[in-house]
């Protein structure tokens, strides 16, 4: 046996089982010591404290993951996208966990380039079973993955028309796959090749139509060409096979509040809050997104979660207080305001959303103080004259 392919032997390997459940992540545990596969595990409660662990800096090398799909804070999915983003984690062999294997899961596991899945609930044998034969996988690599690893090379070394080349011998070794045409796409887009780019994704999404990657991809093309209404089209598309990738779902929402369609985008980030309402990471945007659409409750409950998990995060109120002012909600947008005035009690916005809160509640004393505040430290600013001839 040689040093890499022991290297994949799996009583020698270190597993790093990632589950928000415990009882889960002890049930995988048991498992594995029942088979005798790891020469030490791993845990983590979700994907946010696993790429912490992956990216520590400690000398612990992970050979092989094994996460669930739905966790708070970061999914398996966005786990599994930033361990295939990493140069020196890219290649570990990963499991997905998923309770249901529906169209969904699949499209989106499929779009981060999984390895395998499994259905819970499972037995030790179909976890062996399944290990056994993802770990055959990548002990020999059939000709598409040698073609597309050849090309990301390549391309790495700053060869992109090698790398174009590679992903062409990747098509022709199998021409059911829409990855080599998605990356075709991608690699001529970087020669600026739009029209032959344009034409790889339509070739993927022809050949796999769960292709989300690629439905995204030509909203973005059609976005740059002006084209709002087929970019819209293709993310729709995008969003209808996997709406829980919430970076495209953002991406999404904001190209319908340019076309000025508030319902919509209204639609797509409650939908974003369904399925990603614990992800701390995305839930700022949203809220930004919201306030600015005057969407207050989806805005609101964003500001919520995002407070409760940073309490001491005085921006945070202040873009709140600003948002609940330009809606009329005077009373609470002062109760924010004044707490984050305590660390931006200099800022012209929230100086003048103070004043035009009292004003608003005809406190005419109380906002004359805030837009005195506010003239005395920006001596040319037209607002805030105005609101003091409005206090007179």
């Amino acid at each position: 046996m040689s040093v890499e392919q022991e290297k994949l032997t799996p009583r020698l390997m270190n597993f790093l089982i990632v589950d928000d459940q415990d009882n889960m992540r002890r049930s995988i545990r048991a498992m594995l010591k029942l088979i005798n596969y790891g020469r030490e595990l791993f845990e983590a409660p979700n994907g946010r404290e696993a790429w912490k662990f992956l990216t520590s800096g400690e000398v612990i090398k992970i050979d092989f993951i094994i996460a669930d799909y739905t966790m708070p804070f970061m999914k398996g999915t966005e786990l599994l996208s930033r361990v295939r983003s990493h140069k020196k984690l890219r290649d570990i062999p990963f499991l997905m966990i998923t309770a249901e294997a529906n169209k969904e899961v699949v499209a989106e596991a499929a779009e981060h380039d999984v390895d395998a899945y499994l259905t819970k609930p499972f037995v030790t044998a179909s976890l062996e079973h399944k290990i056994d034969e993802l770990l055959v996988q990548v002990r020999n690599p059939d000709l598409l993955t040698k073609h597309l690893r050849q090309a990301r090379e390549l391309e790495e070394k700053g060869d992109i028309l090698g790398a174009i080349e590679e992903a062409k011998k990747a098509s022709v070794a199998n021409p059911r796959s829409s990855r080599p045409f998605r990356e075709l796409g991608r690699l001529m887009l970087k020669t600026n090749e739009m029209a032959n780019a344009l034409k790889c994704f339509q070739k993927a999404i022809e050949t796999n139509r769960l292709d989300v990657t690629s439905y995204h991809y030509l909203g973005q093309i059609f976005y740059r060409q002006g084209e709002i209404d087929k970019a819209i089209g293709f993310f729709a598309q995008a969003m209808e096979i996997s709406p829980r990738h919430a970076d495209r779902a953002i991406k999404f929402a904001r190209l319908l509040a340019k076309k000025g369609n508030k319902a919509e985008v209204e639609k797509v980030l409650r939908l974003i809050l369904k399925n990603n309402g614990n992800d701390i990471d995305i839930l700022e945007d949203i809220a930004e997104l919201a306030a600015g659409q005057q969407l207050v409750q989806v805005a609101t409950k964003c500001y919520r979660t995002l407070i409760k998990d940073q309490p001491g995060n005085l921006l945070l109120y202040k873009k709140w207080g600003i948002m609940l002012q330009k809606n009329g909600s005077f009373n609470d947008a002062i109760l924010h305001l004044e707490k984050a005035a305590k660390k931006y009690g200099e800022d012209l916005d929230l100086l003048l959303s103070l004043a035009e809160a009292f004003l608003g509640m005809d406190m005419k004393i109380r906002a004359d103080k805030w837009a005195s505040l506010a003239l005395r430290l920006y001596p040319d600013n037209g607002e805030a004259k105005k609101i003091l001839d409005k206090c007179l």
